[in-house]
């Protein structure tokens, strides 16, 4: 099951995604937490200060990424006609949770005890001559190429505000969380995500937090109305976290930690649409090459479509063995 965790700066959409990925990793659940924020904070939020990712980043280790995937799948000529919105077909390598690959070995570490991949910081280097969506492209190629299933879950912490809707990245979760604090600014990038992602069938749930009383509650019912799913709590837990000390689960307070349980319910309920994740990857990618990738590649990359593929467990069958 794949999550984002999505919201204004500063709502703790990265603090929600660390607790939540770190309660399914103590759950005995098989999780992969995924950065795709421009600010890289999600391994200091599951481990503290001292946790740095000793994998490369997937931003650097794009190239080999692509050749990977591609495996022997006729209709990419080569991995430099990959990008980011490229789907899988018939002879291309999808990428399982419980298994050994180049990938897994090359761009994922534990921290925390929760298994990480990151895309790569917003450099200096980048600065006036490369967008960060290049970075977060990597992470777009490997949800088009995950075959995840139920009881698996792929958390991923997306950049602030409607960022995301600058690629078809959004329609690539089963379930999205909107972390939403009891203010008007706040509530104001819900309404922009609900509304663009209303027309893509987008499951989406709203985590109030820095929640302190009942007229914050009120508030976020009157603005948020039947998509807030439940609200955290100002939290000393939180507070000491952000300040560099993580601190065992179990002193999260009780419920707070229930908001994290009626999480896992909420995506343990969602159904996984394989045809509609197949549907919009094609169609993005069609959007993709006309309004840039074409040109950029001097080829037809619409024709990377493979009309009879459709993900999901079926797929297997038809794809190159790791």
């Amino acid at each position: 099951m794949k999550i984002a965790f999505v919201g204004k700066g500063g709502s703790g959409k990265t603090t929600l995604a660390a607790l939540h990925a770190r309660q399914l990793t103590a759950e005995g659940r098989p999780v992969l937490a995924i950065d795709a924020d421009i600010n890289q904070h999600l391994a200091v939020a599951l481990g503290g200060p001292g946790a740095v990712s000793a994998a490369r980043p997937l931003s650097e280790h794009l190239p080999a990424i692509k050749e990977y995937l591609r495996g022997d799948n006729p209709r990419i000529v080569s991995a430099k006609q990959m990008v980011k919105t490229t789907p899988p077909g018939r002879g291309s390598r999808l990428l399982r949770m419980a298994e050994e690959n180049p990938i897994w070995a090359e761009c994922v570490t534990t921290v925390g005890d929760v298994r990480l991949a990151a895309t790569g910081e917003f450099s200096a280097e980048d600065l006036g001559v490369a967008c960060y969506h290049a970075k977060v492209g990597a992470v777009e190629l490997l949800l088009n190429h995950l075959l995840d299933g139920p009881g698996e879950y792929v958390v991923v912490d997306m950049t602030a505000g409607a960022d995301s809707f600058a690629s078809g990245l959004f329609t690539r979760f089963d379930r999205t969380f909107l972390v939403c604090e009891p203010t008007v600014r706040s509530v104001s990038v819900y309404r922009q995500y609900a509304g663009y992602a209303r027309d893509y069938g987008v499951a989406l749930s709203v985590i109030g937090n820095k929640v302190e009383d009942a007229a914050d509650v009120a508030f976020l019912h009157e603005h948020v109305g039947a998509d807030l799913l439940a609200w955290m709590s100002r939290s000393a837990y939180v507070r000491r976290a952000e300040r560099g000390t993580v601190g065992p689960l179990h002193d999260l307070e009780n419920a707070n930690r229930a908001v994290l349980g009626l999480m896992t319910d909420a995506v343990d309920g969602t159904t996984q649409d394989w045809a509609a994740f197949t549907r919009w990857a094609h169609e993005f990618h069609r959007r993709n090459a006309g309004a840039w990738a074409n040109e950029r590649t001097g080829v037809d990359l619409t024709t990377q479509i493979d009309p009879d593929f459709q993900m999901g467990p079926a797929a297997l069958a038809g794809t190159t063995a790791g």
